[in-house]
């Protein structure tokens, strides 16, 4: 009965669609096969466009949870749940974040994201269990990611969440599925049939990491951690990432390589605090109180 309500489920889902323009797919050459693909593609910008009044909410209420001191969780299964974990992953090195601040979490655990875990998403017991294993609280936000809109892992943490009163937020890319009548805020990327039957890492996931770049980069930004455009709180963590220190107090200031690199010494590496100190002509004490006493904010 249960596999019986499931594929009828799966019957009218978008996602689960065959594309009309692809059903001779396995007889068109590479440079057709991929032409195909790209014209695909782009119905993606269009369909996340569609999404933006939700997705700026949604940016509201993280930047919300950041200042009482809450989290941003990202939560999905399979394709979905890796690209939850790949956002959060890139926070500490591009904004300077504790690896708190931003979670990410994957059905069947860090295994799963780099082969699949069966049966993983299955369980809305688990989706509970991994947000407790976290401790999860009513001041985080809770970011459910599943193409699908239907995940069990997905809707049990969903539903832990709500339980305890946090502010949840659903991704995907059927519209009104289960997932977005349970979060409080749905942003609904609804960009069709996949070339490939169901395969929804493809348009469905191009799509979910253009949200997650959206969430994760215009929260950070209302939060202070950009200067103009430039990352100020970029960790200097590798020989890259310490010339790109330089570059960017170069282009903040519109001083010499030399003033930076000097700048950034006394800094500690910070970029930030090294701006902070050749703008205001002070010291790295004073400098650093300046910026305590306005959040951490150089504008």
């Amino acid at each position: 009965m249960a596999e019986h309500a499931l594929l009828e489920t799966l019957t009218h889902l978008i996602t689960e669609q065959r594309n009309p323009k692809s059903m001779e797919m396995d007889r068109l050459s590479a440079a057709e096969i991929v032409a195909l693909m790209n014209e695909e593609d782009r119905q993606v910008p269009a369909a996340v466009q569609a999404c933006l009044p939700q997705i700026a909410a949604a940016v509201e209420q993280i930047v919300a949870a950041f200042q009482r001191g809450g989290r941003l969780v990202y939560l999905g299964a399979g394709t979905s749940g890796r690209l939850g974990v790949l956002d959060a992953s890139e926070c500490p090195p591009t904004f300077g974040t504790s690896l708190e601040m931003v979670k990410g979490l994957i059905a069947g655990g860090d295994k799963a994201l780099r082969q699949a875990v069966e049966g993983a998403e299955d369980s809305d017991e688990a989706g509970k269990a991994d947000l407790q294993a976290v401790g999860f609280c009513e001041k985080d936000v809770l970011v459910g990611i599943a193409a699908s809109g239907r995940t069990p892992y997905v809707l049990g943490a969903l539903n832990y969440a709500k339980s305890l009163g946090a502010y949840t937020v659903a991704i995907a890319s059927n519209p009104r599925s289960p997932m977005a009548k349970m979060a409080d805020i749905a942003i609904e990327t609804v960009v069709g049939a996949e070339v490939l039957t169901g395969s929804s890492r493809l348009k469905s996931g191009t799509a979910q990491k253009l949200v997650l770049n959206m969430l994760s980069t215009a929260s950070m930004v209302l939060m202070g951690k950009c200067y103009q455009n430039l990352m100020v709180d970029v960790q200097a963590s590798n020989q890259k990432l310490l010339a790109r220190a330089v570059r960017i107090v170069m282009q903040a200031t519109e001083c010499s390589q030399t003033t930076a690199e000097t700048a950034l010494a006394q800094a500690n590496q910070n970029a930030k605090l090294a701006i902070m100190m050749i703008l205001s002509g002070t010291d790295s004490a004073t400098a650093e109180q300046l910026l305590r006493q306005n959040h951490g904010r150089l504008r």
